[in-house]
């Protein structure tokens, strides 16, 4: 590639034998490199204001600087289309873009982005994702980057690593602050990023192309492209030297317009996607978390307070102000430091500046001073306190009337409507939510906050839009109170935006996506959890259209334990529908008919192996519960017979058997008699181990404390145990070590003290004896136990 000659302030380029425009190379999101280009702006005047960024986002341009924005702020472009694929475009208040853009509103001149349009940059990222040999045809993976890429980007970044071993310091990002951030002569700050942009750029050209040929093929493209932008800035009447452009530093030299424009016939073959564009608010954090060249910094409110020095020229103050808020900070979380501390601090980062022969400390020698010096050396004290001060929390705020899809639109008016806006933050917050009507109060919005903020949240939960999560409440299916932890994030905003393409409010985007997945819905338990779903987002209609798919597809049911979720749906939507103000009358024909059938499939289903009985026995215990809370509804002494059936059968699973019997002895079906000829039978010499203990497991499973109180059963199973031999008596404790795995301490001590009890040998020696550590001896025993050979089993 030819070096182009250029022309900077200061130190001119020319444009072989005119005065060209002035190009300003940047890093983004440098605050030196927006300080120095306002001198610049200010000195030069320019009509024109050309900025590297989408050149479809004019109409975007001066909203990003209008009245009540506050950054960081993003411009967000996404596909029309599912599946949404976006470019995000970030700016704080000290990205040189941005303070371009201030400039030029204030000024009254042009400003432009002049960079590939999105509809162009997001096709041709799809084809960048394509192997080099078949950029015809798309890959299985369309997020895959082809193992060049990454290999260049390797030596980009071994490349970084050299240059800061070189210049002593302890990482790129210490390198690139000492040695451009801290220079305050607008000419030396260019004429040094001029330099070493064009000497990375030689340096990585020829691996590059043979490394990441598509992102040669991309930059080419895009420069001239924005080469061919800028001579038509010319065409259109701005005087070339009253035309200032602002690009990355890498693409400066390559802008200059002695090399080929960008021809008509070639702007019409590049490659378009239907796209659209707008504004969102944007985080520190996010920006941290997209550190690197040309995506973020790694320390933006530390950034920030970089360029609030820099405007007022007190740059000499940053290490004390810094300093200062990481102490304060500190303060606020009780651990004090004293000024003399933060005094210290401030020489001990000005002599890590002087060893580095740097002017003033970089953001690692101030985080090295605070780790010595309040810290006393453990990083851990001062993580927290600099992590605020590095990061911050700041999030960024568009007012009303600025360009956001109708969604986005419909969050904030929703947010507002339910007194949600505080919640609207990076830092997390638990919200309690009673969905019961307030009887205390005069209006009906104010009576059905809390439910109608739940129907808002599990809308947003339906549509992946991250800013709330569901936290489980001290209740089994949660009939009234609800506790959600609420955070905001980019990511949440991004989410918000995709969702335009379902709907033009939260509520249409929601009933969309509900009513796709009763599209695809191919059985009665799905069916049944969209039925829910229905309901918790407040959405009759849909709900209605779940109902329906439901009932076609219950004519084919015949898996007990889908049926047995189902019902278990039915039987919360009818006891807390009417809570949430929807009609379930429609849905008891649907649970009589569902739980009839489960009861009938009941004996069949339990003839299943161990691997299947955990599913069976969730299925049981949800037919169970449904038969208590709708005893009215359905026939309740048909399931308890066909319970006692499957606890007498010796053909059906063992572990089940034990359950239904263990249901039977907590519903008073089954009394102590019966119990121990129970007990007796099934823990006898004569039942395989794997069987009798199989068989206690399931036992187990329910009201422990009711087992706890029948003497008899463990008389029986004590009894058991003695009479094994070495062999069976192995197998068994496998089986029993598994069915006492998942008692709490307190039960497994209550155990202890009733077999001493029982053994006549006192409750508290036994509980002692029971429960001390293993010694050596045992911890081998039971190291062979879990080795057991189970042979044919």
């Amino acid at each position: 590639m030819a070096k182009p000659v250029q022309r900077m302030l200061g130190d001119e380029w020319v444009s072989g034998a005119a005065r060209g425009p002035h190009y300003w190379g940047i890093r983004h999101l440098s605050p030196a490199g927006a300080y120095h280009l306002l001198s610049l702006l200010n000195e030069v005047k320019p009509t024109a204001v050309l900025i590297e960024g989408p050149s479809d986002a004019g109409h975007l341009a001066s909203q990003l600087v209008a009245r009540g924005v506050v950054p960081p702020v993003a411009m967000l472009a996404y596909t029309e289309q599912l599946p949404v694929r976006t470019l995000l475009y970030p700016f704080a208040d000290y990205s040189p873009e941005y303070q371009a853009l201030l400039w030029a509103k204030q000024n009254g001149s042009h400003a432009a982005f002049i960079d590939l349009p999105t509809d162009v940059s997001l096709a041709l990222n799809e084809l960048r994702r394509m192997p080099i040999t078949s950029v015809g045809e798309s890959e299985e993976d369309a997020d895959a980057v082809p193992a060049e890429t990454v290999g260049f980007g390797a030596i980009q970044q071994q490349l970084y690593a050299r240059i800061a071993e070189l210049s002593g310091e302890p990482d790129y990002e210490a390198y690139w602050e000492r040695c451009y951030e801290h220079l305050l002569q607008p000419a030396a700050y260019q004429q040094a990023i001029v330099h070493f942009s064009t000497e990375l750029r030689d340096l990585t050209e020829e691996a590059e192309l043979r490394m990441a040929p598509q992102e040669v093929a991309y930059n080419e493209i895009r420069e001239a492209y924005m080469r061919r932008r800028i001579h038509d800035t010319i065409e259109s009447g701005h005087q070339a030297d009253q035309i200032v452009v602002i690009s990355g530093a890498h693409h400066t030299p390559a802008l200059n317009l002695q090399l080929p424009l960008m021809t008509d016939a070639e702007m019409k073959r590049l490659p378009r996607v239907p796209t659209r564009m707008t504004l969102m608010p944007y985080s520190y954090y996010k920006l941290s978390s997209h550190s690197g060249y040309g995506a973020g910094n790694i320390a933006p409110a530390y950034y920030e307070l970089l360029w609030q020095s820099m405007k007022r020229d007190e740059l000499n103050k940053l290490p004390a102000l810094y300093l200062s808020a990481v102490a304060q900070q500190l303060r606020e979380q009780g651990t004090w430091r004293s000024t003399a501390s933060v005094i210290e601090g401030v020489r001990l980062a000005d002599a890590l500046a002087s060893m580095h022969g740097g002017t003033m400390p970089t953001w690692r020698d101030l985080r090295d001073a605070a780790t010595v010096l309040f810290g006393h050396g453990d990083f851990g004290v001062v993580a927290e306190a600099l992590a605020r001060i590095d990061i911050g929390t700041a999030i960024g705020s568009l007012p009303e009337g600025v360009s956001q899809t109708p969604v986005q639109d419909d969050l904030n008016r929703q947010l507002k409507r339910l007194k949600l806006e505080k919640y609207k933050s990076l830092v997390s917050a638990d919200l309690e939510l009673d969905l019961r009507e307030n009887r205390r109060v005069k209006s009906e919005d104010a009576a059905y906050l809390d439910l109608n903020r739940s129907v808002f949240l599990h809308r947003l939960l339906t549509l992946g839009i991250r800013f709330a999560r569901k936290s489980p409440v001290r209740q089994n299916d949660a009939t009234w109170a609800e506790h959600w932890v609420l955070q905001w994030s980019p990511e949440a905003e991004i989410e918000t935006v995709e969702s335009t393409l379902k709907g033009e409010t939260i509520e249409l985007a929601a009933a969309y996506v509900i009513h796709e997945e009763l599209l695809a819905c191919a059985d009665i338990a799905s069916a049944a959890k969209l039925i829910r779903k229905s309901c918790d987002c407040g959405l009759p209609q849909v709900m209605g259209q779940a109902t329906h798919a439901l009932q076609q597809l219950a004519v084919d049911a015949g898996n007990f334990e889908q049926i047995a979720m189902t019902v278990h749906e039915l039987s919360v939507l009818l006891q807390y529908g009417s809570i949430r103000r929807i009609d379930t009358e429609s849905l008891v024909p649907l649970l009589q008919q569902l739980f009839l059938r489960g009861t009938l499939l009941l004996l069949e289903a339990s003839g299943c192996n161990d691997d299947a009985a955990a599913g069976m026995v969730s299925a049981i215990h949800a037919m169970s519960t449904a038969a208590q809370e709708h005893y009215q509804e359905v026939d309740e002494q048909l399931w308890n017979a066909k319970l006692k059936e499957l606890a007498e059968r010796d053909d059906r699973n063992a572990k089940l058997s034990g359950y239904a019997f263990s249901i039977l002895l907590e519903r008073h079906e089954a009394g102590e008699e019966e119990c121990a000829q129970e007990v007796s039978r099934r823990l006898s010499p004569g039942i395989p181990a794997d069987i009798g203990a199989g068989w206690f497991e399931g036992l187990a499973l329910r009201n422990r404390y009711g087992l706890l109180s029948r003497p008899y059963l463990w008389r029986e199973l004590d009894a058991y145990i003695g009479s094994l031999d070495e062999e069976p008596f192995k197998r068994s404790l496998v089986f029993l070590r598994r069915a006492f795995g998942s008692f709490e301490p307190r039960e497994k001590a209550a155990i202890a003290e009733l077999l001493g009890d029982l053994w006549g040998a006192g409750a508290d020696k036994v509980g002692e004896a029971l429960q001390r550590p293993l010694n050596e001896e045992e911890k081998v025993q039971l190291k062979e136990l879990n080795d057991f050979d189970f042979g044919d089993l």
